[in-house]
């Protein structure tokens, strides 16, 4: 398994920006696939962005031109960089790999979009 630390939330108006950061432990970061889940109050989590080994991306709808995922395999690093920012994305956001691994899961970081 690889452990996972998310960080990069925090609060900021609609149309702001924020870019998360997941730093992954091990060396196998670089073989797994990874994702940028979100739950918001009274959802269930859903996958927002995905990156494969080889760097293809694919995004929900609702992210897509808004949203970056990308990685650094020599910093065991995926991040999501999120633009104009909209009240209907504050959740807690996670990374995990694409399936999720339910021992992986971290702490996740509060993104707040309001005015």
């Amino acid at each position: 398994q690889v452990q996972l630390v998310e960080s990069g939330g925090g609060m900021v108006q609609p149309g702001g920006s924020l870019r998360l950061s997941c730093a992954a432990s091990g060396s196998i970061f670089r073989l797994y696939a990874m994702g940028w889940y979100r739950q918001a109050p009274g959802k269930q989590r859903e996958v927002v962005a995905g990156i494969t080994t080889g760097g293809s991306t694919n995004y929900k709808d609702s992210v897509k031109g808004r949203f970056t995922i990308s990685r650094d395999n020599a910093k065991n690093t995926v991040y999501l960089q999120m633009n104009s920012l909209k009240p209907d994305d504050t959740a807690v956001y996670y990374c995990n790999a694409l399936p999720a691994e339910s021992g992986s899961w971290g702490q996740g970081t509060q993104v707040t979009v309001s005015s």
